[in-house]
């Protein structure tokens, strides 16, 4: 594979971490444009799943170390954006990581599901099978 593959797949993992963090970045402009590019969209698929999994841990670890403090005063997450992802899994229980791809919303659950000490088999099986599944449902609209 030539360097610019290489760093196309590079890219798509750092930009599918980013998105999943708190940060507001978008992942899927990015995959749509590598897929479009002619970039293997087998291989973006596992690239991205593996960068937005990893990304959503590390909000599920922030949760778990430092609580809602870490969410409102160090991230800048609104009080009504985390009290609303706070409703949602309280509501739903670990059940609500299903929803951690949804826009606005789906990065801060992950975080919620930190504080509220989800067990994290269950995070990581609900979380890899929801974000790769937004990944795979948008190539096959891509394809």
């Amino acid at each position: 594979m030539s360097a610019l593959i290489h760093l196309g797949y590079l890219g798509m993992f750092l930009s599918a971490f980013l998105a999943a963090t708190i940060l507001p970045f978008s992942s899927e402009i990015v995959l749509s444009a590598l897929y479009g590019s002619g970039l293997n969209g087998a291989i973006l698929l596992v690239v991205a799943s593996i960068g937005n999994v990893l990304g959503s841990l590390v909000n599920y670890l922030l949760g778990y170390a430092f609580g809602k403090d870490i969410a409102t005063q160090k991230l800048n997450i609104s009080e009504a954006t985390f009290n609303r992802a706070s409703s949602v899994f309280t509501r739903w229980g670990k059940w609500s990581l299903f929803l951690c791809w949804v826009p606005i919303i789906g990065d801060p659950i992950t975080l919620v599901a930190g504080v509220l000490r989800s067990p994290l088999w269950f995070f990581m099986l609900a979380v890899t099978l929801s974000k790769t599944g937004r990944y795979a449902a948008l190539l096959y609209v891509l394809s």
